[in-house]
């Protein structure tokens, strides 16, 4: 679960300025050894490196892999080294890279905080009632602002001039003729080289960020503010570590924690006695957590892992294809581990540190990381119950009908007011709050919206609950599950189709939404929508039989194909040929022959081993940053098949 180019890099310095420059101190040289692999690996001809392992080269990337590079021992007239230093010289240097780079540059001292628009901790302190709160945020943008606005509140940076290596990175970092000591700083706060510039920052933002300069560098900071406001974040960071197991929320907050901790025990004055303390111990220990060893090198995972997310949907391509009685300990296993991978903790939620109950989701991974998601919940409940009553489960493990009614409730809750449901937690804020998006390299981050793949999953999940417990709320989730198809036929585009926010791309969403409304009680046969989606996805069939889509789908928004897609020998690909399957079959498609051509080109893509290749990109977040699934080339093929073998095939009358 990797391809994202920016969470190496935090780890490498963090771990840089923790240990004073002696990585090995908190990993072992072959970490290390196999982490520069990676950098090289992955730096493109022209010198940079790209957002992910599809994207072109960007500022973003570059100057943090750069550095990275340059940590884990490169020398700086390695060849490498001077490569990319000519591609940071050619946009501007590191004055014109993203502002989550620059954050970290400033930490390792090699950029001048006054050069990064201000993270104050003060927001904290705001009531809660406040409009613009950063509890109301999406909890992947609060989380790693939590970290951030500690360290600056503390005007944390690394004493980079008394190290060699940081030391001369002030002066690689910039053009030739820029002198670091002369740069005006606060002139450069929202400079970015075009490639960066995704999401360009509103002058609503650039308004606030001044107003923030004004108190941060010229009348303030107020201690009687900041003080209470980093003892806050303190806690909250500590609250964070103790709920996840030292995992955090994801890789890029794990990767200030590794920092913060360091810090808050003292690490500026004592650095021994701070390298000593639990709290950055029990972080150092958790790094294997999010690493990945492969014929590329190490790379840091995107998560810690996407197990129960590949597990809920290989279990479901198991029962739907009828595998549990041919493969019934498989089918057992996954099913009972799925079962302990139930989130049981926060019952109540911990309201002070913005965590609503989570009690009965599952997570993206395991339940220890602790932050579960409705799709994944939803994804997860359809598999314990597709094989609660089979014969491979009985006796193996207890999953009782209250952990049942948990998910129901846990699915429920996370219901918003527009019918649909987000992934982490309810939406807190409104949609002007992307204004206020600083991000420059992410789309749509600033709350947790509704989402169709999201819905679609819940309204399957609690419909298939009310068919084996009809007696369970029945009112409710009938209420839920068509409030649920609204936002789902809300969302549709006007060419039919639904776009896949969370895959890549337009595949995804169609199946999604096709499926979602299907389970809600819309007759395929009759529904308008159904039948404009059917007619989307046969319009995006290529003569190969397959279908594919190109990352710039996910990027610009617009179904996009290419002749020959990146890792792959052709316009089509497996991953996204099953999912337009999934959903012209769960649509009951009247074309059976294009159905029937796709299921050829799925077999005909099967190696002799069993396995399918893998190809290019099948995942996306934040509309510009593509991720791998492994698992993916096998598991939806499988569905695919196993679905037209005892679904779609005996209806339509074919084999």
């Amino acid at each position: 679960y990797g391809g994202p180019h920016f969470l190496l890099p935090g780890f490498v310095i963090a771990a840089y300025i923790t240990s004073s420059g002696k990585l090995t101190k908190a990993m072992p040289a072959a970490y290390w050894r196999a982490a520069e692999a990676y950098l090289r690996n992955h730096q493109q001809e022209d010198g940079g490196w790209g957002t992910h392992l599809e994207s072109p080269s960007t500022m973003f990337c570059s100057a943090l892999n750069y550095v990275a590079l340059r940590l884990v021992g490169a020398p700086m007239d390695d060849a490498a080294c001077v490569l990319g230093r000519t591609f940071l010289h050619k946009h501007g240097g590191c004055l014109y890279t993203a502002p989550w780079s620059k954050f970290w540059l400033a930490f390792l001292g090699v950029y001048d905080l006054r050069g990064i628009a201000p993270v104050p901790p003060e927001l904290w302190l705001l009531p809660s009632w406040f409009p613009i709160h950063p509890g109301r945020f999406w909890c992947h943008c609060r989380m790693v602002y939590v970290p951030m606005c500690y360290l600056y509140g503390r005007r944390f940076a690394y004493d980079a001039a008394a190290d060699p290596v940081t030391a001369s990175l002030r002066k690689e970092l910039y053009p030739p003729g820029v002198e670091y000591d002369k740069i005006d700083w606060h002139n450069h706060m929202f400079s970015i080289a075009e490639m960066d510039n995704y999401s360009p920052v509103h002058w609503v933002m650039k308004v606030l960020e001044k107003i923030f300069a004004i108190y941060e560098w010229t009348i303030g900071p107020f201690n009687f503010l900041r003080e209470p406001a980093v003892r806050f974040v303190e806690e909250y960071m500590h609250s964070e570590d103790v709920e996840t197991n030292y995992l955090t929320i994801g890789p890029v907050s794990k990767a200030f924690h590794i920092l913060t901790s360091w810090v808050v025990a003292g690490g500026v004055t004592d650095p021994e006695v701070a390298s000593s303390s639990k709290a950055y111990r029990a972080h150092l220990a958790r790094i294997p957590a999010y690493s990945w060893i492969a014929e590329d090198g190490l790379k840091v995972q995107g998560y810690n892992g996407s197990m129960a997310w590949d597990t809920a949907f290989a279990v479901q391509a198991a029962a739907e294809g009828g595998l549990q009685k041919e493969f019934p300990e498989m089918c057992s296993k996954a099913w009972c581990w799925l079962a302990r991978e139930q989130v049981r903790a926060l019952p109540d939620g911990d309201w002070r540190h913005w965590r609503q109950p989570i009690r009965g989701g599952w997570g993206f991974s395991t339940a220890e990381q602790a932050w579960p998601v409705s799709d994944t919940t939803a994804e997860a409940f359809k598999a314990m119950l597709a094989l609660r009553q089979d014969e491979c489960v009985r006796g193996v493990s207890k999953f009782p009908d209250e952990h049942c009614y948990d998910s129901v409730q846990f699915l429920l809750s996370y219901q918003n007011a527009d019918g649909g449901w987000a992934t982490y937690e309810n939406n807190r804020g409104w949609s002007w709050y992307e204004l206020l998006n600083p991000a420059c390299v992410f789309g749509s981050i600033m709350i947790d919206y509704s989402y169709v793949e999201c819905s679609s999953s819940a309204i399957q999940a609690l419909l298939e609950f009310n068919h084996q417990f009809p007696n369970h709320r029945p009112a409710e989730i009938k209420a839920a599950v068509q409030s649920g198809a609204c936002f789902i036929e809300a969302m549709q585009r006007a060419d039919g189709s639904w776009y896949g926010c969370w895959g890549n791309c337009f595949t995804y969403g169609c199946w999604f939404g096709i499926e979602g409304l299907v389970c809600a009680g819309r007759d395929p046969s009759s529904n308008s929508g159904i039948q404009h989606c059917v007619s989307f996805l046969l319009s995006k069939q290529n003569a190969d039989g397959g279908w594919g889509e190109d990352f710039l789908s996910c990027f610009n928004r617009e179904y996009t194909s290419r002749d020959k897609l990146y890792g792959c020998d052709g316009s089509s690909t497996v991953v996204c040929t099953a999912w337009a399957l999934l959903g012209l079959m769960a649509g009951n498609c009247p074309d059976v022959a294009a159905v029937r051509k796709g299921i050829d080109f799925l077999m005909r893509k099967q190696l002799a081993s069993g396995d399918w290749a893998q190809e290019n990109i099948c995942g996306v977040f934040n509309r510009s940053v593509g991720i791998t699934y492994t698992a993916f080339r096998n598991v939806f093929p499988l569905w695919a098949l196993g679905r037209f073998a005892r679904v779609y095939g005996p209806r339509m009358g074919v084999k």
